[in-house]
């Protein structure tokens, strides 16, 4: 049995006084009286997007170097994450399902969970590809995918609405379970629209890699910023999105905003040359690029972002359910991203600054 010592947690969105106890693995009470807490008690958070970490990159890294960069991530607060894999050539992303599969079997108990893997691409436009190889990008194919799917647990996929096929695979792919969200793609409102009527039901990094708004032509930037069915998946590091603009998305999608960090393999780790897959990547001012000066991925930190979308003007427990419960309802795990009696003990305490302070994963601190 172990009692935290923390003043309050958030519990069902609310911060509840009290401290929490945790017992065979798992939450056993919270708002226990206490004279002398410090700090807050949150759920473990969730990362929907992880191209790598500590020095792994996810698409080229063995498993067992996988299970070094969740270490990484598990002392850093992150207790589940989706691998997210780029654009790349076929065999290089089946082997990286494959990784995924058996870190995700592995369940290490001294290791941020895999929950699975995300396929940003290939199905994205030439247009806005951002740092994808245009080489490797091809219109919608449910038989690809299916082949992938097939080689491990492929929990969700990034999709430009406005390709040839898009909108039959997206609702193939939600009929399958997975989560879909549009991303890196030219669309107008009207075929952005038809992406989420056909079953996607989020945003890759909004702003990034998408159509901006204007005043007659909102594009997909501003269609998912209007429509309150859409959870908004933002990178807030004040390199993706500029202080106001990120403030924007927190006015227009309080309930509905979603913070990924899209860290790549320089992300906790020096300055220096990286890779995204085939894609080399220097790290240096805070930010990771590629050859053509681009924004790679990013080096940012879950609970970074948590402290930037509070200053930038989030509620608290917005932008702490924004790193925990949201992400796991994406997914459909209600098991995740919760601190409540019976689940299991993945379990962060931030001090005031929202700086990560200890780590439980299943009730055992995180050394």
């Amino acid at each position: 049995m172990t009692r935290l010592g923390v003043a309050r947690a958030l519990v069902d969105g609310e911060l509840v006084p009290g401290d929490v106890r945790v017992e065979d693995g798992r939450v056993a009470e919270v708002g226990l009286a206490t004279g002398r807490g410090v700090g807050t008690a949150v759920p473990g958070m969730v990362d929907l997007q992880v191209n790598g970490y500590a020095g792994v990159d996810f698409l080229t890294a063995p498993p067992e170097q996988w299970l070094h960069a969740a270490r990484a991530m598990a002392r850093d607060g992150v207790t589940s994450f989706v691998a997210n894999l780029i654009t790349s050539p076929a065999p290089m992303v089946e082997a990286a399902v494959g990784a995924a599969r058996r870190v995700a079997e592995a369940d290490d108990p001294a290791t941020a969970r895999c929950l699975g893997a995300h396929l940003e691409g290939p199905f994205l436009s030439p247009a806005r590809r951002g740092t994808h190889p245009v080489e490797h990008l091809r219109d919608p194919d449910l038989e690809h995918v299916g082949r992938l799917v097939d080689t491990g647990p492929v929990v969700g996929l990034t999709i430009a609405p406005e390709l040839p096929g898009a909108l039959d695979v997206i609702a193939a792919l939600r009929r399958q379970g997975l989560l879909v969200a549009l991303g890196h793609s030219d669309a107008d409102a009207q075929r952005a629209h038809a992406g989420f009527d056909a079953g996607a039901t989020t945003v890759t990094h909004v702003f990034n890699g998408m159509s901006q708004p204007t005043s007659r032509a909102p594009g997909l930037t501003g269609v998912a910023l209007a429509r309150p069915d859409v959870a908004v998946q933002m990178i807030c590091d004040g390199v993706h999105l500029a202080p106001e603009t990120a403030a924007l998305v927190l006015r227009a999608a309080p309930s509905r905003f979603v913070l990924v960090t899209d860290a790549l393999s320089a992300a906790a780790a020096p300055d220096g040359t990286y890779r995204l897959g085939d894609v080399p990547v220097t790290r240096t001012d805070g930010a990771a690029r590629n050859a053509r000066g681009g924004l790679a991925g990013s080096v940012l930190r879950l609970a970074d972002a948590l402290a930037a979308a509070v200053s930038a003007g989030a509620r608290l427990e917005d932008a702490l359910a924004a790193v925990s419960s949201r992400p796991a309802d994406l997914l459909g795990r209600p098991d995740l991203g919760r601190l409540r009696p019976g689940l299991r003990g993945d379990v962060v305490v931030l001090d005031d600054a929202l700086t990560v302070v200890a780590v439980y994963l299943a009730g055992e601190r995180v050394p």
